[in-house]
């Protein structure tokens, strides 16, 4: 018999640990379940990707430069190649797939900065060359949301129409495709790939606060007051870290992504106490580690959010987009959800102390969801994988 060959394809391996925890979710499943299948990835970070996760990687673009802004002449040549030459590299890639899967993170979103001729266009090389060769895509528990940029529109909305399948990590982002043109009748809704990785025994350290930063300036289009949302999301999360502190509470930074790392030092140059650390987490399992030790949570990444609800640890959301909002409501903790474009650390701090008032009802809250959640992912990889692999089964 012949093995299956998978694809895993995404910006994993570049810092974002949601997206790396997506991609451990589905190895974790592919080798519990298929131990035959072989697998190898095509993503942002292929060094990292092959050290942590042990599976041969190759680069996304051809370009190193791909993501710094092109200024001068030769640069822009350099870019402008690439987007050729990933024409042929990525349907060379695709073609030695039997199926390839793209784990999960909001492929298929423009909630932060970013540009059509980056990832979305990568993305849309990815399906079109799948739908070319005969191999299919499957877009797994992703992310999805309007976009007003034509460009980026365009080629979401194509790239999600040659899939030749799709699921979403919730009911809005099928919603947001059947918006934007995309026939969404046979795709389905399950949770957050995330909530199939295993979670860390609880322990305890009492009165312990885990604050998420994040580098965060808008979405694509607030750009033109990307400083100013950035500046009134700092100031206001630092004022709620001293008034924490303030009350004698430790407080424990955590970050999702590495571009969050000057966040992190800005608070702390701002917050002088011996109260107050940072924790250093490579996955999304020491981020679990980290709040399952807490008595609560503050935290404005979607994936730092998931951590916190898997634990069970009662956790406020800074959002900044409404897919934060609808995982929060689907864990029963809807009301407990603050904007990130206008945070107010006063504001904050009141959803806070409610928040730690409900603080046992609302962990066995999340202890039933939880348990639902997992069920339901487990069911739906398992009809994934007997859906996209029986027929790639051939005799040697």
């Amino acid at each position: 018999m012949t093995p299956v060959r998978v694809g895993v394809f995404g910006l994993l391996g570049s810092g974002n640990l949601g997206n790396d925890g997506s991609l451990e979710a589905v190895l974790g499943h592919l080798r519990a379940e298929h131990p035959e299948a072989v697998v190898d990835a095509l993503c942002g970070g292929p060094e990292a990707v092959t050290a942590r996760f042990g599976i041969p990687a190759t680069r996304l673009h051809w370009y190193r430069g791909e993501y710094r802004t092109a200024s001068r002449a030769g640069a822009v040549a350099s870019k402008g190649l690439g987007k050729l030459v990933d024409v042929f590299r990525t349907a060379a890639w695709v073609r030695r797939h039997d199926v390839v899967i793209v784990p999960g993170m909001g492929v298929l979103e423009a909630t932060l900065p970013l540009r059509p001729w980056g990832f979305p266009y990568a993305l849309f090389l990815l399906c079109a060359s799948g739908r070319l060769v005969g191999t299919p895509v499957a877009l797994v528990g992703v992310g999805a949301a309007t976009i007003r940029n034509r460009p980026t529109r365009a080629l979401v909305r194509w790239s999600a129409r040659l899939a030749a399948y799709r699921s979403y990590r919730d009911a809005q982002s099928r919603d947001a495709m059947r918006a934007m043109g995309v026939d969404t009748a046979r795709d389905e809704v399950h949770p957050d790939l995330a909530f199939a990785l295993p979670t860390p025994e609880p322990s305890a350290a009492p009165g312990l606060v885990c604050v998420g930063v994040m580098a965060f300036h808008g979405g694509n289009d607030d750009r033109a007051r990307a400083e100013e949302i950035h500046r009134r999301y700092l100031d206001g999360t630092t004022r709620f870290v001293r008034a924490l502190v303030e009350d004698g509470r430790q407080v424990r930074l955590l970050t999702g992504d590495e571009v969050d790392g000057p966040v992190v030092a800005s608070i702390l140059d701002a917050v002088d106490s011996p109260l107050l650390t940072a924790a250093e987490t490579s996955s999304l399992a020491d981020l679990m580690k980290e709040m399952a030790a807490a008595d609560s949570v503050v935290a404005i990444r979607y994936h730092n959010l998931i951590c916190a609800l898997k634990t069970g640890t009662p956790v406020l959301a800074v959002t900044y987009a409404a897919k934060s909002d609808a995982l929060m409501a689907g864990m029963g903790l809807g009301e407990y959800c603050h904007p990130a474009r206008e945070l107010d650390a006063d504001r904050l701090l009141d959803q806070f102390r409610s928040l730690e008032k409900r603080s046992p009802e609302l962990r066995q809250t999340l202890n039933d969801r939880n348990k639902a959640a997992a069920e339901q992912l487990t069911a739906h990889l398992t009809t994934l994988t007997k859906t996209l692999f029986p027929a790639h089964r051939k005799a040697t």
